[in-house]
């Protein structure tokens, strides 16, 4: 366990359920830990990541200068209540993945830091101040290609035989799940595809869910249509190996990281063109649609489907495409060698 006033850098996660930014601290800080002395402070963080309670910030020694590594606006308002209230000698960093014009709370807060990275090129053009460009990445170790994927599906309780179709994480119309829903509904009947609807809606969103699954009700083949909910992070490795194709069909998306997992885990994806994902998906290794266009999604399932169709290459270029371009390893290098260059100024 890392002595506190050993501590380099501290990454806080003040939220308690999973989201991309809790995925992102759980995966990283742990490689980060090799090469600097990183630690996660957060109310709920799995018991293998370098932590620290958030009682001890209270009570961090004077001794040394240290990073606080902010994702949230509430991480950064506690930030600089720790630098400037309680005096401790903090290097105060941003991490932004957002692509829209910020709140005027979220400007000024920025504006406060010492640094600030930007997820993509499109996330930096909306920040007002330079930021460098760290691209999110994945731990290849974790995900990975399957060796059986019959057993794998019939171990998770899926169906052992068809086209699964995947569409992971939060539940919410800005992640296009509704639109999922209306491509895979337009399908051919021929296909034999199934979706696999996986995440969490939180109160305000159970309602949108509801009406997904009543749209999947309605549709000619409703047995075709799963709906499972949120699985753990460190579980979602063998729910992307057990597909055949995954879909990110999201209206608005920060990042987004499920393609790059899909593709580590050798599925090739479709998705639209938000986010990250033009920059993630390559006509090597899937094809892209655009936002908010159930039919044209329909039509790029379908022709990705239908003999002779581009999946099976499009599978066997996905690890390699991400193994180069997307590894967790890399995101951490570049993260642990932006720190230095704050903790030597």
């Amino acid at each position: 366990m890392t002595e506190l006033k050993d501590i380099q850098v501290i990454a806080p996660n003040f939220k308690r359920r999973l989201s991309g930014v809790t995925a992102t601290v759980v995966r990283l800080v742990p490689i980060q830990a090799r090469d600097i002395a990183i630690v996660a402070s957060g109310p709920v963080l799995p018991q293998d990541v370098p932590q620290i309670p958030l009682r001890a910030l209270l009570t961090l020694p004077h001794n040394c200068l240290r990073v606080w590594h902010a994702r949230r606006n509430i991480e950064m308002i506690a930030g600089l209540a720790l630098k400037h209230l309680l005096r401790k000698r903090l290097k105060l960093l941003f991490t932004s993945a957002s692509q829209r014009k910020h709140t005027g709370l979220t400007r000024w807060l920025i504006r406060r830091m010492d640094a600030v990275v930007a997820t993509s090129d499109a996330t930096a053009a909306y920040l007002e101040r330079p930021a460098d460009v760290i691209m999110h990445g994945i731990d290849l170790e974790s995900f990975t290609i399957p060796t059986d994927r019959a057993a794998l599906r019939a171990r998770l309780g899926l169906p052992v035989s068809g086209i699964l179709i995947g569409c992971y994480g939060r539940i919410r119309p800005s992640k296009g799940t509704d639109i999922f829903a209306a491509a895979m509904t337009a399908l051919p009947p021929h296909l034999n595809a199934q979706a696999v609807i996986m995440g969490r809606a939180t109160a305000k969103e159970r309602t949108f869910l509801a009406s997904v699954k009543e749209q999947a009700a309605k549709s000619a083949h409703p047995e075709r249509f799963h709906f499972l909910p949120e699985v753990p992070v460190q579980d979602m490795a063998d729910w992307y190996r057990a597909l055949d194709l995954y879909v990110a069909p999201q209206r608005q998306e920060g990042f987004g990281l499920t393609p790059i997992e899909a593709m580590a885990c050798g599925v090739p994806v479709i998705a639209t063109r938000v986010g990250a994902f033009e920059k993630v998906v390559t006509k090597e290794t899937g094809t892209l649609v655009p936002a908010g266009d159930a039919a044209a999604l329909s039509n790029a399932i379908a022709a990705a489907l239908t003999p002779p169709a581009d999946i099976e290459s499009w599978a066997q270029n996905a690890r390699p495409h991400v193994a180069e371009n997307f590894s967790i390893t890399r995101e951490a290098a570049a993260l642990v060698a932006l720190y230095h260059r704050l903790l030597e100024q």
